[in-house]
């Protein structure tokens, strides 16, 4: 056995899908040759990722597949083998049609249970790595997970082929011998390709494991996390030795990766000025048009400088790049800028008409009729969680304003943002304007919450808006199609509601959002369907947190009012199995919900301490009367760990209880009595969460 590498040298590869493709590249082959036994044990795949290359290296390959004893069931005894033993017609079809040739006599019979069948049993031979190779590449371009695929033809001027880009050179490479295989109208060789700019001679490739070392030589680093880790770190290296932090987002870290090949870095400024716009502008500016890091001074403010990846090694020492780079974002900036002082010409309430012009959906009518929904329902909200109900609506009628000025029209990124620097211009009110920005928040899965009362009304009625009205018109998720991201906004409403511990329940948020919106012609009342998705969202939300399935089904089957009770409730349950009384308690509780749901009628209340005759229960109702003050007090303080520690005491009696007392007595007023001991039990042991749930 030895090493084996492959290579695809293409065109320009796209850069948001290079790191999944050559992942994936590498999965693929390696997992096709693992699968007919070419990768001894303790083999280990590495996945390389440019440009202008996907590879793959893979230690420990043979040179044949071993071979491989198989069993192939044929046809039934009946139906295979005539009066005299012989082969039927249809056996010996059988036989010619699997290439099975051999005596009958030597043919196993096996009973499936069904019939006994004739199988054979015999050795399939291995097959020779270029064979295996060959499959495997096949089957692994085939299955890339490419975004666009582009279509070209081959040298001979009649072969049209299918790829994410045209491939230029094939490489295999099984140690130092090349591997003859073919692929996209290629032979496999040993020759790729180098810098595009720095290196103008072939690369003739030594053996399999030289791969790396040799295309570094050829200004190449081919290893994508390598050239990531790389990058961000001469990035940050850089932007301290100016002084300054460099803004790094995850996204454009990996776009410079997926687009350098031999990452080298410049710096470059711009005019001063250009501060005076909002730093967001200016930021995304620089990261969507050009793919710049912005830097922050130690202060934290902006600075008019800033970092960009070449893969260029300039002689002059970049002198040219820098001042280049800089007449394009001045440019780029300048355009920023005229943007922001012409939307600011204009009132954010003058643009509030235009959203008229707007098309929100077509079955709900456009942004303003929309806007005004959204005000009414932020309102309201803004009564029910003790918000300024004047500024929610204040907030909800200028939210989508900023739809129609000339920034958001170039950056929608900047929605929400912009609205909030030009209501301050206009110079309304500080809580309005953070709420135009914030509520759009959360945005996504971790995103800071609205941080004041009507921001988060203004929030709460946008995203449940968006919500009551798409699933009144029949646009629910299904699978994982979720083009209106309504299991984000549905997250969102739930995280405010729990992280902020508003005082506010969902039902009523729902209800609230349909008094709003059932007046839009043609939607139906959904509000059912919603409370579903709201609970499911939730259940994920909350296993997603760590939490158990049945933890998480004990709590949410009391369909508990204030969501924001959820993970206290959550941590009490947990605590509570984690006592030696738990699991006979649970598996009690259980038993008293199947005893209660057999009681035909209504089951009794109160219990009558005069028909209380065995010891067993006169002890149990003892404890139960002592406790239950106790932990019914705890539980309205909401002290849920400690109510369901009180109830601990409660085992005892309880075993004690099931092991001498019959619950179904002859004498129905004694039974009457049983049965309402164990209602009274069983509701103050469910106040938290339903603990039957919890039984094993």
């Amino acid at each position: 056995m030895t090493n084996l590498l492959v290579e695809l040298q293409t065109e320009e590869l796209p850069p948001k899908a290079l790191e999944k493709l050559s992942q994936a590249f590498a999965q693929g082959v390696a997992q096709y040759l693992n699968q007919r036994g070419f990768l001894a044990e303790g083999s280990v795949t590495t996945a390389y990722g440019a440009p202008r290359r996907l590879a793959v290296h893979i230690t420990n390959v043979l040179a044949k597949s071993p071979d491989e004893a198989f069993t192939q069931k044929l046809v039934p005894v009946r139906v295979g083998l005539a009066a005299d033993g012989t082969a039927t017609p249809a056996l010996t079809k059988k036989m010619a049609a699997l290439g099975i040739t051999c005596d009958v006599a030597d043919l196993k019979r096996v009973n499936d249970g069904k019939n006994e069948q004739l199988v054979f049993e015999g050795v399939r031979p291995g097959i020779e790595l270029a064979e295996g190779l060959q499959q495997a590449l096949e089957a692994s371009v085939k299955a890339l997970p490419i975004p666009k695929v582009m279509t070209y033809q081959l040298a001979d001027g009649e072969t049209t082929v299918a790829f994410v880009r045209p491939v230029k050179h094939l490489t295999a490479l099984f140690g130092d011998v090349v591997v003859p295989v073919k692929l996209f109208g290629l032979d496999a060789g040993r020759e790729t390709q180098g810098h595009r700019f720095h290196v103008s001679t072939p690369v003739m490739l030594t053996n399999a494991d030289s791969y790396v070392e040799e295309l570094k030589a050829a200004k190449v680093m081919p290893c994508y996390a390598e050239r990531r880790e790389m990058i961000r770190q001469l990035l940050t290296a850089r932007a301290e030795k100016i002084g300054g932090t460099v803004i790094l987002p995850e996204d454009l870290l990996n776009e410079v990766t997926a687009l350098t090949e031999w990452p080298v870095i410049y710096e470059s400024e711009f005019e001063e000025e250009f501060l005076a716009v909002p730093e967001e502008c200016l930021i995304l500016t620089m990261q969507l048009n050009q793919k710049y890091f912005a830097l922050r001074d130690a202060n934290g403010r902006l600075m008019n400088r800033f970092l960009l990846v070449s893969q260029l090694e300039a002689k002059d020492g970049g002198a040219a790049i820098s001042s280049g780079n800089a007449r394009v974002v001045r440019a780029r900036l300048a355009d920023a800028k005229f943007f922001y002082d012409q939307d600011r010409l204009e009132k954010l309430e003058a643009r509030v008409d235009g959203l008229k012009h707007v098309v929100y959906h077509n079955k709900l009518g456009t942004q303003a009729e929309r806007m005004l929904r959204v005000k009414t329902m932020a309102g309201q909200i803004a009564t029910l969680i003790g918000a300024d109900q004047a500024k929610a609506e204040r907030a909800a009628t200028l939210a989508k304003a900023d739809l129609r000025t000339l920034m958001v029209g170039e950056f929608p990124e900047l929605q929400g943002i912009m609205g909030e620097y030009y209501a301050v211009y206009d110079k309304e009110d500080r809580d309005v304007a953070l709420a135009i920005r914030e509520h759009y928040q959360p945005r996504y899965a971790g995103d800071a919450l609205p941080s004041t009362s009507v921001s988060l009304a203004a929030a709460l009625a946008d995203k449940m808006e968006t919500l009551i009205g798409l699933f009144g018109i029949g646009q629910m998720p299904t699978g994982e199609k979720d083009p209106f991201a309504l299991r984000r906004h549905a997250l969102g409403v739930l995280r405010m509601l729990i992280e902020k511990a508003l005082p506010v329940s969902l039902n009523t948020l729902i209800d609230t959002a349909w008094e709003a919106e059932k007046n839009v012609p043609g939607i139906v009342d959904h509000r059912e369907e919603l409370r579903q998705f709201f609970q499911d969202r939730l259940r994920v939300m909350l296993r997603d947190a760590g939490y158990t399935t049945l933890e998480v089904e004990a709590v949410l089957a009391l369909n508990p009012e204030k969501l924001d009770e959820l993970p206290k409730r959550l941590a009490a349950v947990r605590s509570f199995m984690a006592m030696p009384e738990a699991d006979a308690l649970t598996a009690a509780n259980k038993r008293i919900g199947n005893i209660l749901k057999k009681v035909e009628g209504e089951v009794p209340t109160g219990v009558n301490e005069a028909l209380l005759v065995e010891e067993a229960e006169k002890a149990l109702f003892a404890t139960l009367v002592s406790v239950e003050p106790k932990a019914m007090a705890e539980f309205e303080r909401g002290e849920y760990e400690a109510m369901l520690a009180t109830l601990a005491a409660l085992r005892g009696p309880v075993d004690s209880f099931f092991d001498h007392v019959m619950v179904n007595a002859e004498d129905l007023s004694l039974r009457a009595n049983r049965q309402a001991l164990l209602k009274q039990l069983y509701v103050v042991m469910n106040k938290v969460a339903e603990i039957a749930r919890l039984a094993k």
